[in-house]
């Protein structure tokens, strides 16, 4: 037998065995949030369909973020049975950290024959934006939390009811600015601000500018004021969404950080700030 009858034998017998393989794989399956929905990175967490326990500062760290409606997901893989289900899904509208799988319960999802197309937003006019921020003011501190009256889980209204630091401008903007601050850092276009001193830097600023490091973000409402929502656990609402004076914080955050014009690649959690204009 030659090479060529040989190799030929060998194709052959791939594709005898591969098509039904490849003629039996489970097509993909789409889905949109038809209700806003806990996401979590658990699957024990999704499966329960109940508000899941805070830890002793009153968090539930397994809670990802909430997908507004209309989020559309792509479901990797379904575990367990009957009301104990959880879904394995992605979504473009949230990064999660590098390793973390995404979760929910199907009860909140409409499943779909073919992709649902992205949240159709945009942002509010700036004075409307800045109205929404400032009305948040007292809000508590959630983790994941990106509705300031929470969630309907079953029996239980407001789960969840809160706002942390990226959740709060994603709620005020409708979801059109990412979710996390890892994707902030690089938002919009970059503010030099390398080697300014505070009073240098706060001429530089514009209203709706973001402060941003790899684990917070404050937005600039004036040249006096800025929004955060900071934590602080066991005191009331565990911290929450504040206004402070812009030279306060500013001070604050350049006694440990160094301005940059960019976020530096790979550079984790090194004490850094950003400042990134999102708006023209």
């Amino acid at each position: 037998m030659s090479l060529t009858e040989l190799s030929q034998k060998l194709l052959l017998f791939l594709l005898i065995w591969l098509l039904p393989v490849a003629a039996f794989a489970a097509p993909p399956i789409y889905a949109v949030a038809n209700q806003p929905l806990a996401v979590y990175n658990t699957a024990q967490s999704a499966a329960s369909g109940l508000p899941r326990k805070a830890d002793n500062c009153g968090q539930v760290r397994e809670l990802e973020f909430v997908a507004l409606p209309g989020t559309p997901f792509l479901i990797l893989n379904s575990i367990g049975q009957g009301q104990q289900t959880a879904l394995e899904v992605t979504t473009s509208a949230y990064h999660p950290p590098s390793g973390v799988r995404l979760f929910v319960h199907p009860g909140g999802l409409s499943q779909l024959a073919e992709p649902a197309p992205p949240r159709q937003t945009s942002p509010p006019r700036p004075q409307e934006l800045i109205r929404r921020l400032r009305s948040a003011a007292g809000v508590p501190y959630v983790w994941g939390g990106n509705l300031r009256a929470g969630i309907g889980i079953g029996e239980h209204q407001g789960v969840y009811a809160g706002l942390d630091c990226s959740g709060l401008l994603y709620e005020a903007t409708d979801g059109f600015t990412p979710r996390n601050t890892a994707d902030l850092v690089n938002y919009g276009q970059a503010v030099s601000i390398a080697g300014l001193r505070r009073d240098q830097l706060m001429k530089r600023l514009q209203p709706l500018d973001l402060l941003v490091w790899k684990g917070h973000v404050m937005i600039v409402l004036d040249n006096q004021q800025t929004i955060e929502s900071v934590f602080w656990c066991g005191q009331p609402g565990n911290g929450g969404v504040r206004i402070a004076p812009l030279r306060q914080r500013l001070g604050e955050i350049m006694a440990s950080r160094s301005g940059v014009d960019r976020w530096p690649a790979g550079s984790g959690k090194a004490r850094f700030f950003v400042v990134r204009r999102w708006l023209p």
